[in-house]
């Protein structure tokens, strides 16, 4: 899968889009087969180290997304699933 990736602090146009392993959902989590994707205010801040949050690099970026659920882990409702 593609990830869009920051391995340093900085601006956005230093993010890379890097090919990383594709892992099964954990307790809680869905994976995502997405569509379209973008960068926020609040992604911008984290790149920048400017958030309160500072994840250890490297780290995806992006928390907005849309597409269709392909996996669902452990914890997670799902109606159709739960019959």
């Amino acid at each position: 899968m593609k990830s869009l990736m920051c391995r340093a602090f900085g601006e956005p146009n230093s993010l890379s889009i890097e090919e990383t392993e594709s892992t099964s959902p954990g307790h809680g989590q869905v994976r995502i087969g997405v569509k379209m994707a973008s960068i926020n205010f609040f992604d911008i801040l984290m790149i920048q180290g400017k958030y309160q949050r500072k994840p250890p690099f490297p780290f995806t970026v992006g928390t907005d997304a849309a597409g269709d659920v392909l996996e669902i882990g452990p914890g997670i409702f799902h109606p159709i699933r739960s019959k």
